[in-house]
């Protein structure tokens, strides 16, 4: 059964979901924009049923406790820094952590800088940031599919994604997840400060250092109907990791793939999980 929790941290208390006993094996989800940890909700109620100790939070931003104003709070060190605490927090030495869409970003950065606290990496959608950067560089049709980015840091964007009953907003979502889903991540976001806070993780500076390869071992699920995230990125992320990987490509499903093909995708985790 889920529960819903709060994480008391330095920057704040943390909401989330979590399921499974106290002492199963840690599993941390991170969510992306512009969802927050109930994208989660299956794979937790899942895992949790199958004994592990599963914690989803509404990251920086997200949850109304840990909702700093300046873009300049949400830096990739801030934001790994709160996937630590809130595993501290919990008492988890070493845990699988599990990212999706900007989740993900965060979950390649932690599993890069700290991989002694992971056992192992689970990134949906999200290519390994190095392999991003140079498709960035390099492939059009990447670069065409990240103009978004550019474009979100803009004064005027939460008006324009909150117009006419937040309809920019529900068209990100393709229409693949439900529309109570949808409804409800719109009123998060529709609450003061709540979307500014969301677009700061694009508004904030990106990291001067480059990020280095993973060794951890690592699963990683890319579907062909992802807007944002090309095939170059995709298939060169590979080069990017050292320890034991997985590719996994699905076919027709777009960017929404925890609450689109829940559970495939908690079946890949499972079996990744089981691994090792």
């Amino acid at each position: 059964m889920t529960e819903h929790v709060s994480i008391p941290t330095a920057a704040g208390a943390f909401d989330a979901i979590a399921a499974g006993p106290a002492d199963g094996r840690p599993v941390l989800l991170l969510h992306g924009f512009p969802e927050a940890a109930i994208s989660w909700d299956y794979q937790v109620a899942v895992l949790g049923d199958r004994g592990f100790r599963a914690v989803a939070p509404d990251q920086r931003g997200y949850s109304p406790g840990v909702r700093p104003q300046a873009a300049a709070e949400y830096g990739i060190d801030e934001l790994v820094e709160d996937v630590l605490a809130i595993a501290d927090e919990l008492g988890w030495a070493r845990f699988d952590l599990v990212g999706h869409d900007w989740g993900g970003a965060v979950a390649w950065w932690t599993a890069a800088e700290h991989p002694a606290r992971l056992r192992t990496l689970s990134v949906v959608s999200t290519p390994h940031p190095g392999a991003l950067g140079e498709a960035l560089r390099t492939d059009e049709d990447q670069q065409l599919r990240s103009q978004y980015m550019r474009d979100w840091r803009s004064s005027g964007t939460e008006r324009r994604m909150l117009a006419n009953n937040a309809e920019a907003l529900r068209r990100m979502f393709e229409w693949r997840v439900g529309n109570s889903r949808v409804d409800e991540y719109v009123q998060r976001l529709s609450e003061p400060g709540a979307l500014t806070a969301a677009l700061n993780w694009y508004r904030a500076s990106r990291p001067a250092g480059k990020i280095g390869k993973v060794g951890v071992p690592t699963l990683y699920v890319w579907s062909t109907e992802d807007v944002a995230f090309g095939s170059t990125a995709a298939f060169a992320t590979e080069q990017w990791v050292t320890g034991a990987y997985s590719f996994q490509m699905l076919e027709d499903v777009t960017h929404w793939v925890p609450e689109e093909v829940p559970e495939v995708l908690t079946g890949l985790l499972l079996e990744h999980l089981a691994s090792k």
